[in-house]
C-alpha cells in the first residue's frame, strides 16, 4: 500500500510499505478513506521525538472494515467506521474505569496516513457511524478520532461548569476543541489565548468570549483582567512546553484545576505555586473511546462541527506539503484522501 513514512526530521515520504495484516484475533483492517496530519506528529517531524527511519506515521483515520479478525463479534467488512487513536478492549477495569488510555491491551494506530490501518483492538475500540456518511460530515467524523475527545479531555480534567470561566492556552486543533467543548458544557467566559487572525476567527466561532494575543506576564495580565482580578475556574493547556504549563499555572484562580492534554516536552511543573494557591492538575492522554458515543451524537445532531479546524485538504501523496504547511502554521489541520 501508499503510506506517509518518516526517514528524519523534516523528511516525510510516500512509498510502497507492506499491507497491514490480521495478527492477532482481535484484530481489524480498516481500508482508509480520510486520515489527517495532527499536531503532535510534528514532534518527531521537528526532531523533538525519536525517530525510527521508515516508519509509517499518522494515528487519526476514518474508513471501511475491510477485514475482521476470529474474535471479532460487532463489525464486518463493508462497515464504516471511526477510529481512535487509541485502541482498547473497553473491558479491562482501567476502561471500566473510564481510562480507555490506559487499557490493559492498549493499541496505537500506525499508519491513519496511509491506504489501510490495523486496528489491535476492533471491538472495543471502533464506533460505527451507522452507513457511510454525507461527505459534510466527514471532516468531523474525522475530528472525532483524537482532536475533539482530546479537547474534550481538557475540559472534563479541569472541571469545566456551566457559568464557570475558562481559558485556553493553544490555538491549534486541540485548543479550539477545548474551546468548543467549554462552549458545549456551559462556560459563561470562555478566553482563548491566541496569536494568529485565522484561529482567533475561528476560536470565536467555537464560543471564545474573549481573545487574549499576550503571552507571559501580560497575557496573565490581560486574563486577570477579563476576570476581574481573580483567574480562571478551569484552564486547558493544550500545547505540551514548559511556556504553555506555566502560562496555564498563571492565568488559574486559586482552588482551580489545569486540565493538561498537551504532549509534555521539558515541561517543569510549578509545585510551589499549586501548593500555595491549591491549583491542581489532571488529564493525560484521551481515553477516545469514553467520549465517542456522546461526541458523535453531538456532531451528527449539529450541535457541533469540530471538522471546521480543517482548512487545507490535500491528497495523501502531498503529505510532505501536509507537514510543511502546519509546521509553518499556514495550515491549522490538514485532511489527506488516500
Amino acid at each position: 500500500m501508499l503510506a506517509t513514512t518518516i526517514h528524519g526530521p523534516r523528511d516525510i515520504r510516500v512509498e510502497e510499505v507492506p499491507d497491514p495484516t490480521i495478527k492477532r484475533p482481535t484484530d481489524a483492517i480498516v481500508k482508509v478513506t480520510a486520515g489527517c496530519v495532527c499536531g503532535s506528529d510534528l514532534w518527531p517531524y521537528r526532531g523533538e521525538n525519536p525517530i525510527s527511519a521508515g516508519a509509517t506515521i499518522g494515528h487519526e483515520c476514518i474508513g471501511v472494515v475491510e477485514e475482521v479478525g476470529a474474535e471479532v463479534r460487532d463489525f464486518k467488512p463493508g462497515d464504516y467506521v471511526i477510529v481512535p487513536f487509541c485502541h482498547c478492549d473497553n473491558t479491562c477495569a482501567h476502561c471500566v474505569a473510564g481510562v480507555q488510555s490506559a487499557c490493559d491491551n492498549l493499541g496505537m494506530t500506525s499508519s491513519g496516513q496511509g491506504q489501510y490501518a490495523r486496528v489491535t483492538q476492533a471491538d472495543g475500540s471502533l464506533v460505527s457511524t451507522g452507513g457511510t456518511p454525507d461527505a459534510a460530515l466527514v471532516p468531523s467524523l474525522l475530528a472525532l478520532t483524537d482532536v475533539m475527545p482530546t479537547g474534550w479531555h481538557a475540559a472534563v480534567s479541569a472541571g469545566v461548569r456551566r457559568g464557570g470561566s475558562v481559558v485556553v492556552v493553544g490555538d491549534g486543533a486541540v485548543g479550539l476543541c477545548g474551546v468548543l467543548a467549554a462552549s458545549v458544557m456551559g462556560a459563561e467566559t470562555i478566553i482563548a489565548m491566541s496569536r494568529h487572525e485565522s484561529r482567533q476567527q475561528l476560536a470565536t466561532a467555537f464560543g471564545a468570549t474573549h481573545v487574549v494575543a499576550e503571552r507571559g506576564r501580560e497575557g496573565a495580565k490581560a486574563v486577570k483582567d477579563i476576570t476581574g482580578g481573580i483567574g480562571a475556574d478551569a484552564v486547558l493547556e493544550c500545547v505540551g512546553t514548559d511556556d504553555s504549563m506555566g502560562s496555564a499555572f498563571a492565568v488559574a484562580r486559586p482552588g482551580a484545576t489545569v486540565g493538561f492534554v498537551g504532549v509534555p516536552h521539558g515541561v517543569e511543573l510549578p509545585v510551589g505555586r499549586m501548593f500555595q494557591k491549591n491549583v491542581g492538575l489532571r488529564g493525560g492522554m484521551a481515553p477516545v473511546r469514553r467520549y465517542l458515543p456522546e461526541l458523535l451524537d453531538l456532531v451528527v445532531e449539529g450541535r457541533i462541527d469540530p471538522g471546521k479546524v480543517f482548512d487545507f485538504t490535500l491528497p495523501m501523496t502531498e503529505a510532505p506539503e501536509a507537514y510543511r504547511a502546519m509546521d509553518e502554521r499556514r495550515a491549522i489541520k490538514v485532511i489527506l484522501q488516500p
